[in-house]
């Protein structure tokens, strides 16, 4: 079950980082080109935070249940802390991507709750960027 759900969630990162990229640009493109906000921008927008969801729930199960990483970890954190390698995994890396899903989950938030397309492209290309950028700092890239 651990490879399984380790090669999922490896998986993944690419329709994220797919979804992202056109999810901003369109943002963009509307934003800056005066567009109105269409059903399939909502789509897009939907399916990009709805796979981030994905990805942070089976990265949570992963850590909590099934890493032997994270287990080890947990028995000793002084000394998980200690280890920069061990520590990127128990801390920053599942730290930075929550941070990333909640940027992303609030740019989906805001722009639902407005009527105005250029205040939903504005709201999504912000915060799915600072998501994108967050994402970006913390995979594991040596990992591909």
């Amino acid at each position: 079950m651990y490879n399984f759900l380790l090669a999922f969630h490896s998986g993944i990162r690419w329709i994220i980082l797919l979804a992202a990229a056109v999810v901003i640009l369109k943002s963009l493109v509307g934003l800056f080109g005066g567009l109105q906000y269409k059903k399939l921008d909502n789509i897009l927008a939907a399916s990009f935070v709805g796979t981030v969801h994905l990805q942070i729930l089976t990265g949570l199960i992963l850590y909590v249940f099934l890493s032997p990483i994270t287990t080890s970890a947990f028995g000793n954190m002084s000394e998980a802390m200690s280890n920069d390698g061990i520590r990127y995994w128990v801390i920053e890396h599942i730290s930075v991507m929550i941070l990333a899903g909640v940027a992303a989950q609030v740019g989906r938030t805001i722009s639902k709750k407005t009527t105005d397309s250029v205040v939903k492209f504005r709201f999504q290309s912000i915060f799915f960027s600072i998501a994108l950028f967050l994402m970006l700092t913390r995979i594991p890239w040596d990992r591909l």
